[in-house]
């Protein structure tokens, strides 16, 4: 039975979201499924994953093939490079360990630029609400610097 990861469409008209499951290669697109492994959710910006990284490297080991998005997807999130590096682990070519930190190296350096794009469409965001007027107001003067110069007294008509 030819097993694939893909894409399973939910969500309103418009407004997609969409499961990432293991299924049969001949069910229909949103139809019977083996087992889900995670959610994709393209209409937050920046779109917003979330994946169980060990039933994904699983199903990847037992042959399923991704699609063409959802291999995108893997590899964004690093089950791909690790798969690359447990098959590193396996030829003998470095440990576990040493793959372990490999991936964990890449990941943090992943998660921060992660963090990076985030703070950058959240800044985006603001600009574009406040019609590009986000600069900082001058500060109110400080109490000391008004006290010490001579206050102003108001003219009357007399």
């Amino acid at each position: 039975m030819p097993v694939k990861i893909r894409l399973q469409r939910h969500g309103s008209k418009k407004r997609p979201f969409y499961f990432i499951v293991v299924a049969d290669a001949r069910a229909p697109r949103d139809g019977k499924f083996i087992q889900k492994i995670g959610t994709y959710n393209p209409v937050a910006d920046p779109a917003v994953v979330q994946i169980d990284r060990q039933k994904a490297l699983e199903w990847l080991h037992k042959g399923a093939q991704p699609t063409d998005t959802v291999r995108k997807i893997l590899s964004g999130k690093g089950v791909l490079y690790l798969k690359h590096l447990l098959r590193g682990v396996s030829l003998g070519l470095f440990d576990q360990a040493a793959a372990m930190d490999k991936f964990q190296a890449w990941h943090k350096e992943h998660e921060e630029a992660e963090a990076k794009k985030r703070e950058e469409a959240r800044r985006a965001r603001f600009k574009q609400r406040s019609g590009g007027n986000y600069q900082r107001r001058p500060a109110a003067p400080r109490q000391e610097e008004a006290s010490s110069g001579e206050a102003e007294v108001p003219a009357t008509g007399e």
